[in-house]
Parts: structure tokens; sequence; C-alpha cells
């Protein structure tokens, strides 16, 4: 199943600088590591936003749920998700 993901990010202006890295560092391998395997198939930054719409493809929601819960980033996450259905008229 596919579906679209919006992230929008928010670190407390108080979060010590090296936690900040620490916590983007461990960010960054566990997205790279799910790309990697194919269910997280795009990321796309929003222009002039600490935010992203990425495209994942997953079996269900629960594993959607899980693999969100999981980053690394989610506790200073917004996240709206959008599941996605085949339009008829595309040709792929």
């Amino acid at each position: 199943m596919l579906y679209l993901v919006r992230m929008d990010v928010n670190l407390p202006a108080d979060l010590p600088p090296a936690q900040a890295e620490d916590i983007k560092t461990r960010e960054k391998a566990y997205s790279q590591e799910l790309q990697r395997d194919g269910r997280w198939r795009h990321l796309w930054r929003v222009v002039g936003e600490y935010a992203n719409y990425s495209v994942f493809d997953v079996a269900s929601n629960d594993e959607l749920h899980t693999l969100l819960s999981q980053l690394p980033l989610f506790p200073y996450m917004k996240i709206s998700v959008t599941p996605l259905a085949q339009h008829p008229s595309a040709i792929a």
C-alpha cells in the first residue's frame, strides 16, 4: 500500500545542540535504511520549511505507524498521512 506522508518538524529551542545533532544523525541513518529496503520510496523537502513529503510502500496501516513512530524525530513531528490508490488514468 502506498501512503503520502507529510512530516513537519519542530525541535524545541532549548534542546541542547549536541542532543539535536545526535537525533538528526540517527534520523538520517534510519531513513536511509528504509529507503534502501524500498519501504520509503520518495523523500522530498518542502522549500522554506523544516518539513518533507514522503511516499511509503508498506503492507498495512500498522506497519506504517510502527515505522513512523520509530523515527528519532517522531516526538518533535506533526505527521499527516494520506493513503493512495491507483488512478484509472495513470499509464504506469
